[in-house]
């Protein structure tokens, strides 16, 4: 755990000497204080570039200081959404970050709330950018972040919800960026028990041979074509002592994605390794959730599977029964992520929660509507997504509401089987994904996210890695908002 030493007073001229990397985080200005810890530096880069000091709330500056540190200079707008303070403190950072500090200084300036908000925003990017996520380099000359040196503002509980989302925001880039071969469904299994058993999780699993026996149809017709049986649907459960809701989150963990017998090219199979980020993201939350300590029961429900191309592997046209009874008709092999939730959300459903939340990679066509920026959201309830859209604007991961009218439902009628698993044509079909998946919730009150926004070249808001967690800070503002 990276150690956060927090002084409430401003930053002294003298606590520089002892500094590597610093950033300095001051309100919009049109002027730059007097006595301000390295303004003599920040005034000549700025007459260099001829910039007003208020361009630092857009583009932030770096330099070296006299005493031979690394500086950023920023400024943070209260007026601003959380999604450019993200956005402005991820760039401010990444240059310090960059040269793997094991110390980082964090200065803020400004009335209280400017201070506060500069703090937690800089911190939490902070712990998220520094982590060492997976790579397999023959050279890795990476160093850990050890501490964080904070000036101006203390956090009470250390910075403990932020810490927590961060933890969640973490395990779920780690295990999206894994190799395939390193995160099969057996293996991921492997990994979730030890979680579970760290954290204090019930843990149970579905495997294949309990599936086939229980009529799990939807599920076992994907994963049947694996060489390994070592699919499961897996349930994790954590209770909280004054919890008054149940939430069950479900997520879409398809480790690696061919296509099946509709084999997808190679430019679109490259990347399918990621196709498992709905099950990443859960589990996220539940760890932050957990590490937070939000008072609510959580039930997350996770559908671990490969699409594999082989003779055992479903095929268009087949007809296959659900665990709730219905009869799907196979239009394409490569929509099997509503196949794996079909009967994970029923499993989800019949336990009665009080909301479910479904996280996938689900449609290309929801990337075609959205880009890289935003997720797609769909919920049952009016309200449900009113609320979902608001914490998107207030944790800086935004979504945006589509329509799940039932006469698109229309496009899915089958003549032979209770539904189509999907059209040929492909229209729409973020909307007529979500409108098969209602089929599976028992009309529990729903919200199904589609994570457009789970790879952005880049980065994404406060996070500098193109795979940046999406979902795990809108999950736990969403979770805090309940009543």
């Amino acid at each position: 755990m990276i150690k956060i030493v927090q002084n409430p007073s401003p930053m002294p001229e003298n606590a520089l000497a002892k500094a590597s990397h610093v950033l300095f985080v001051m309100p919009k200005a049109k002027t730059l204080a007097d006595d301000m810890p390295g303004g003599g530096a920040l005034r000549a880069r700025l007459a260099r570039r001829r910039m007003k000091p208020e361009e630092l709330a857009q583009t932030p500056l770096s330099g070296d200081l006299e005493q031979g540190a690394m500086a950023v200079w920023a400024m943070t707008d209260l007026k601003q959404t959380p999604f450019e303070r993200q956005t402005l403190m991820r760039k401010a950072l990444q240059a310090l970050l960059d040269e793997h500090p094991r110390e980082l200084s964090i200065a803020v300036s400004g009335n209280d709330e400017e201070r506060r908000v500069a703090a937690e925003t800089a911190v939490y990017a902070a712990l998220v950018n520094s982590a060492m996520l997976p790579q397999r380099k023959k050279k890795d000359d990476r160093r850990p972040l050890q501490k964080i040196t904070l000036q101006g503002y203390r956090s009470e509980d250390d910075f403990a919800l932020r810490r927590a989302q961060a933890e969640g925001n973490v395990l779920a880039r780690s295990l999206t960026m894994l190799p395939a071969n390193e995160l099969t469904p057996g293996l991921y299994r492997e990994r979730i028990r030890k979680l579970a058993g760290e954290n204090g999780w019930k843990c149970t699993e579905y495997d294949m041979k309990k599936l086939r026996k229980m009529g799990a149809g939807a599920f076992v017709a994907v994963a049947q074509g694996s060489s390994e049986d070592d699919a499961a649907i897996v349930h994790l459960r954590y209770r909280h002592p004054e919890a008054r809701q149940t939430v069950a989150l479900v997520g879409k963990g398809i480790c690696f994605d061919t296509g099946g017998h509709n084999l997808k090219p190679a430019r679109y199979m490259h990347g399918m390794h990621e196709d498992m980020n709905g099950s990443a993201v859960s589990l996220g939350i539940l760890l932050a959730a957990s590490r937070a300590g939000l008072p609510l029961n959580l039930d997350c429900w996770l559908a671990l599977a490969q699409n594999h191309i082989s003779p055992r592997a479903y095929k268009q046209n087949d007809v296959v029964t659900a665990l709730n009874g219905t009869t799907i008709e196979i239009v394409h092999t490569d929509a099997e992520g509503r196949m794996v939730l079909a009967d994970t959300l029923t499993l989800a459903a019949r336990e009665k929660p009080d909301l479910i939340v479904d996280f996938a990679t689900l449609t290309g066509s929801m990337a075609t509507a959205l880009g890289a920026r935003y997720s797609g959201i769909f919920s049952n309830r009016e309200p449900l997504a009113e609320q979902a859209v608001a914490a998107g604007k207030k944790s800086g991961e935004r979504v945006c509401a589509f329509p799940l009218d039932a006469d698109y439902e229309e496009g899915l009628e089958s003549q032979i089987a209770d539904i189509k698993q999907c059209t040929m044509e492909g229209e729409a079909d973020h909307i007529l994904a979500a409108r098969f998946l209602k089929r599976f919730i028992e009309d529990r009150p729903w919200l199904h996210v589609d994570l457009s926004a789970s790879n952005c070249k880049g980065g994404l808001g406060a996070v500098a890695s193109d795979v940046n967690g999406f979902g795990v800070g809108w999950g736990m503002e969403l979770l805090r908002g309940l009543k």
